[in-house]
């Protein structure tokens, strides 16, 4: 299968030439295809890891990134271990709660919670961050800093954000199961991934400018897959 897909890839000279994938499965199965074989092995991570990987280029379409990618073998097994017990997910933006699919996450008793939701209910808090000319993603985080203890949270946009959630746990907070930490922009985004990287907490992160709430959701996603997976006595070999 690969090496006929690696001839037909090389036998297009047409730009324009359309792939004969269809439907979303074959679209997703055609992908990580290609994603496999732009990426030949020794790849940079393997099995379980390398699922989480794939999934990530998947969703920016580009391969470079999976240099910049830090995953680790126990970021994985805590976000695994936190889903298959039910846990909440709280995430920063609402696009980012929306990539994250409930098809995957209702079988495992997984929650999705929008910041932005949390902090609608609490104008005194939005208040108090326009006091402090602080932004309303540090104020989110600040307030739902004593529900993350053993959770997850997802961070694919605001770098204060992830900064804030660093502080907090700088503080003593119980700290989540797994910090996906992929904010994306010019200003402290590469600064708070490094900062996460060197961190104690178990994460996955993007380093360098690139990031999103999609490619955050999208480490949640392969990790619903891979929970899914082990439920069904399928599981990829770690």
């Amino acid at each position: 299968m690969k090496k006929m897909l690696r001839d037909e890839i090389s036998a297009q000279s047409d730009a324009t030439r359309i792939d004969p994938a269809r439907t979303p499965a074959e679209i997703e199965a055609r992908s990580f295809t290609i994603i496999d074989l732009e990426i030949p092995e020794p790849r940079p991570f393997a099995g379980e890891l390398w699922q989480v990987a794939r999934r990530c280029v998947h969703t920016l379409g580009d391969v470079s990134i999976v240099t910049d990618l830090c995953l680790s073998r126990e970021a994985l097994d805590a976000g695994v271990e936190a889903l298959m017990r039910g846990c909440n997910v709280y995430a920063d933006t609402r696009m980012a709660a929306a990539g994250m699919p409930l098809r995957r996450l209702t079988p495992l008793g997984v929650k999705v919670t929008a910041l932005p939701d949390v902090l609608a209910g609490l104008p005194e808090a939005e208040e108090s961050a326009v006091a402090r000319g602080a932004t309303q993603a540090r104020a989110a985080v600040e307030a739902v800093a004593q529900c993350v203890g053993g959770q997850i949270v997802v961070i694919g946009n605001a770098p204060t954000a992830l900064l804030a959630l660093l502080d907090v746990l700088r503080r003593g907070v119980r700290p989540p199961a797994l910090i996906v930490g992929m904010p994306v922009g010019f200003v402290n985004a590469a600064q708070s991934k490094e900062l996460l990287r060197r961190s104690p907490w178990p994460h996955f992160t993007l380093l360098g400018r690139k990031g999103g709430s999609a490619v955050a959701a999208s480490c949640v996603n392969a990790l619903a897959e891979i929970c899914l997976a082990r439920l069904a006595g399928t599981p990829v070999p770690a």
